[in-house]
Order: structure tokens, then C-alpha cells, then sequence
């Protein structure tokens, strides 16, 4: 079950109900158990998605389940100059941040449909990763590894049929 924060209330209701439709899953949202401000880095002047999904994980109303934190926050790991989420591979939680997903991040107008599409696509990629799954090698799945924000918008928010077969014997 799905877990969502940020301040994009009626974009996660939205994405909650695809969510619910593809991995048929129930959905519920609710705001942070814990202060996300913890996985700051002042020298980068990020949020560390690690952080994130450790602190997930530590939720006290629920230790099954998947687990899906949206924030609004410019995510990295260590080994990256920045995410657009991350997921445990066969785990509970990932995470999606909005930061990057938005047209205003690269000096263009803002679009709240390409938004919303960049934001499905993204959740049910990292959450694909927690039902197992890898990176696909399939130009328009949704598990097709994403460098940059054009390459969201290259591919489909559905999984081909390889990862859908996966997903299904999985949930």
C-alpha cells in the first residue's frame, strides 16, 4: 500500500488512483512520520534519497506493504549528481521527487500534463523496482533507464509485457 507526502495534493490523488488500477494495490496518502529535513546535505544542497527510504521504512503504522514517498525535493545519491527517485530492488519503499520533474527546472513553461506524466511514469517505475524489477532494455517500458528528463517523456508509464508478467506473479 502506497504511501504518499508533498504539497501536490490533488496530483497524488491522481496518481494514486493509477497506482491502485496498475499494481492493484488499495492506495492511502498521508503526510511524513518523520522529519525529511534529516536527509539534507548542506554540502550538495540535496536531500539524500537513501535517507528517505530508511526513514520510510521506520513507519509505525504499518510494517507491510509497499511504501511510496512523493516529495518535492531535489533528491541524489552519493554516487550521482541527482535522482529522480529511488527503490529498493524486491523491497518495500522508493521514493519520487517532483524536482526535476517539472518543465520550470529546465527554463520552460509550466505544464501541469507533462508534469502528471512524468510523475506516473517515475512512481510506477520505482515501484516496479520493488516488485524486482531491473532495467529494461525495451525503448518505451517503463523500466527503461532514465538519464534525463527527455527520457521519461520517450517512454510509456506502462510496463511491457516481459516486466508486466513479472509484476503480476510478484504482487
Amino acid at each position: 500500500m502506497p504511501i504518499y507526502f508533498s504539497d501536490e495534493q490533488p496530483l497524488l490523488e491522481r496518481l494514486a488512483s493509477r497506482l491502485e488500477e496498475s499494481f492493484q494495490i488499495r492506495t492511502r496518502t498521508r503526510n511524513p512520520w518523520f522529519d525529511p529535513e534529516v536527509s539534507y546535505d548542506r554540502a550538495r544542497g540535496q536531500y539524500n534519497s537513501t535517507v528517505l527510504l530508511r526513514m520510510l521504512l521506520d513507519d509505525p503504522q504499518s510494517s507491510e506493504g509497499k511504501i511510496l514517498g512523493i516529495t518535492s525535493v531535489d533528491l541524489f545519491i552519493p554516487v550521482l549528481t541527482y535522482v529522480f527517485g529511488e527503490a529498493q530492488l524486491q523491497g518495500r519503499a522508493a521514493t519520487v521527487s517532483i524536482h526535476r520533474l517539472r518543465p520550470e527546472a529546465y527554463g520552460l513553461p509550466s505544464n501541469d500534463a507533462l508534469l502528471y506524466r512524468r510523475l506516473e511514469t517515475e512512481a510506477v517505475h520505482e515501484l516496479g523496482h520493488t516488485y524486482g524489477l531491473v532495467h529494461c532494455n525495451n525503448a518505451t517500458c517503463v523500466m527503461r533507464a532514465s538519464t534525463y528528463a527527455e527520457d521519461i517523456d520517450l517512454k510509456s508509464p506502462m510496463f511491457c509485457r516481459a516486466c508486466l508478467d513479472i509484476v503480476r506473479r510478484r504482487g
